[in-house]
């Protein structure tokens, strides 16, 4: 199933021009089984991007536009009273599907995204003490503004650690931008074209989970990972959960680029989109200027390679 990969990514490419990268790294993402955050400003493709990914992966599609009015239950379902058959029936909410979009998730209040998190991790919602189990695959895309933006709650670490991977889509450069405009974005979604379906993504997350990571590989990630705890950089460094993530990334890059094998050039690769959201820069590094990528760089640069034979 390898070869697929190719093909998912031309035609998420047909809506998405200029940002190669990015759709890489969350194909990758659901490679690994992991969530995908997406921070940027509103109106660079954000949503256009899930939706391209859910097309072209065959995946049933859900998406909530986050207010501060949404609840919990408009996520996770309600039991209400049916008279015909006097009795209570349950009433699904939106997040019953292989790929969710949280569109916006930070103008929704703390209660409802904390509604999330059993979803996240567990892959299953409870309500009124009944348990259901989502579909499998599942996965949550979430968007949300830069922090400071009108209306907008800042997501709890505990949350945000549920997030395999943050992303930031950027601006499109000068090109990109006049296909866009040349373009038709709501033709173009229409035009992509399903590549592999739900059942060839379980194949597809077994065989990435299957790619070999030599011992030397294991250690490297845990010293990266101790690397960041040592106050230099950071208030609080990377945790487990964080080094797991770092190796089932690197394990799915090295799964798209063709590979059998995980090489350190795959850690570096996801080491910033796995740890960027996770860490916080400590008081002395804001006020001498320094910003997360160079401190990350400083990181990668100070820990030995190993070699792999």
């Amino acid at each position: 199933m390898q070869e697929k990969t190719y093909e998912i990514i031309s035609e998420i490419k047909k809506v998405i021009h200029g940002k190669d990268g990015i759709i890489k790294m969350m194909l990758s993402g659901i490679l690994a089984k992991g969530h995908v955050l997406l921070e940027d400003i509103p109106g660079v493709g954000k949503t256009t991007l899930a939706l391209a990914m859910s097309r072209a992966l065959s995946l049933k599609y859900g998406r909530v536009q986050f207010t501060p009015d949404v609840m919990p239950g408009d996520l996770l379902g309600f039991n209400m009273y049916d008279p015909s058959s006097s009795s209570f029936k349950f009433v699904e909410g939106s997040v019953y599907v292989n790929l969710f979009l949280a569109d916006e998730i930070n103008r929704t209040s703390p209660k409802t995204q904390s509604a999330l998190l059993e979803v996240m991790e567990e892959g299953r919602a409870t309500v009124e003490g009944k348990t259901r189990n989502m579909p499998d695959p599942f996965f949550v895309i979430a968007t949300q503004n830069p922090f400071g933006s009108s209306g907008t709650q800042k997501l709890p670490e505990s949350q945000l650690d549920r997030f395999m991977i943050c992303l930031t889509m950027g601006y499109p450069d000068r090109k990109s931008a006049i296909d866009v405009l040349k373009g038709d974005s709501k033709a173009d979604i229409e035009e992509v074209r399903p590549v592999v379906s739900a059942e060839d993504i379980l194949v597809m997350q077994k065989e990435a989970g299957s790619v070999f990571v030599d011992d030397s590989l294991y250690d490297y990630i845990v010293r990266i990972c101790e690397q960041t705890r040592d106050g230099r950089f950071f208030e609080m460094g990377l945790s487990p959960r964080a080094s797991i993530a770092l190796m089932k990334m690197a394990m799915a890059n090295a799964y798209l680029r063709g590979s059998d094998h995980v090489i350190p050039e795959d850690i570096h690769e996801v080491f910033f989109p796995v740890s960027c959201h996770r860490l916080k820069l400590n008081p002395l590094c804001r006020a001498d200027g320094t910003d997360l990528k160079s401190a990350l760089d400083r990181i990668l640069d100070e820990v030995c390679i190993p070699k792999i034979n």
